[in-house]
């Protein structure tokens, strides 16, 4: 019986599974989104929600153990001046799982694991007048293109008439 065996072992050794993790968990601050198996995903979301914690704290003591656990100052600093304020309200709960589909090869359920502070980035909507004049660009080169290649060929069609006319030398 597994009573009180918290974790999952992923069929990994121990270090190999707490190197992944270290990964998953830096990928997902740096990149506040990430795709992966929804057993990843589900065991992920501890490690997560652990270093949030510590980025919640904000002390130098919290700031160093979650420097050891990433290893990228980068992230730490994201963690700590932008990550961190965001839930700073919230008791908990700080990465959301949604299911994908399953994977092509092996049929493996996916999942996308996101914090829950993610915005995507907005689109701006063009207007027609800037949809028309971005077409007009794409075309445009096309027929400055056929242009230049008429002007290069003027310009040879000049050089081959200036060799062939006679040069007049001085003959003393």
């Amino acid at each position: 019986m597994r009573h009180r065996v918290a974790g999952r072992k992923l069929s990994r050794h121990t270090q190999h599974r707490k190197l992944m993790f270290r990964n998953m968990v830096v990928s997902l601050l740096q990149h506040e989104r990430i795709t992966t198996t929804l057993a990843k995903g589900k065991e992920l979301r501890s490690w997560a929600d652990k270093i949030i914690t510590l980025g919640k704290k904000g002390n130098l003591h919290a700031r160093r153990q979650a420097f050891a656990l990433l290893r990228d100052r980068n992230v730490v600093k994201k963690l700590f001046d932008e990550i961190a304020p965001q839930v700073k309200d919230r008791e908990g709960g700080y990465t959301r799982i949604l299911k994908t589909g399953w994977r092509k090869g092996d049929g493996a359920p996916l999942s996308l694991v996101q914090l829950v502070t993610y915005a995507p980035p907005e689109e701006k909507k063009k207007s027609t007048v800037a949809k028309a004049k971005e077409v007009l660009r794409k075309v445009a080169p096309k027929k400055r293109a056929k242009k230049e290649g008429e002007e290069k060929k003027e310009k040879k069609s000049k050089k081959k008439e200036e060799k062939k006319a006679p040069t007049k030398t001085k003959v003393k």
